[in-house]
């Protein structure tokens, strides 16, 4: 199943290193995931190469649209770490779709 790891990437994160350690939390999420048989997906690292060409301007232009095209690609969604609207509103996507958010790596399904 393609799942998207939604977690906090700025929100909480003031500071360079403060965000590559959000972002090292959604990729050892997406590893467990991958290593399970799904197809993990984490919208930062597929927006960040775009906001890199596009400069720090693009930021807002590029990575929640980028997440949220995302969602209607994944069937599950496996929310992690602390606060974040950005990860708040896939999440709630997800479920308003009827699709499944897990709260832990635990939770989801083992792959078919």
């Amino acid at each position: 199943m393609w799942i998207m790891v939604s977690g906090p990437y700025r929100s909480g994160a003031a500071t360079a290193e403060a965000r590559a350690r959000n972002l090292a939390e959604l990729n050892r999420a997406a590893l467990a995931l991958f290593r399970a048989g799904h197809v993990p997906v984490i919208g930062v690292n597929l927006a960040l190469p775009l906001i890199e060409v596009a400069g720090a301007a693009g930021f807002d232009e590029i990575m929640m649209p980028r997440s949220l095209r995302m969602v209607e690609r994944c069937g599950a969604c496996l929310r992690v770490g602390g606060a974040s609207q950005g990860a708040d509103e896939e999440a709630a996507r997800f479920r308003a779709s009827g699709r499944p958010v897990y709260g832990a790596l635990e939770e989801v399904p083992a792959a078919r």
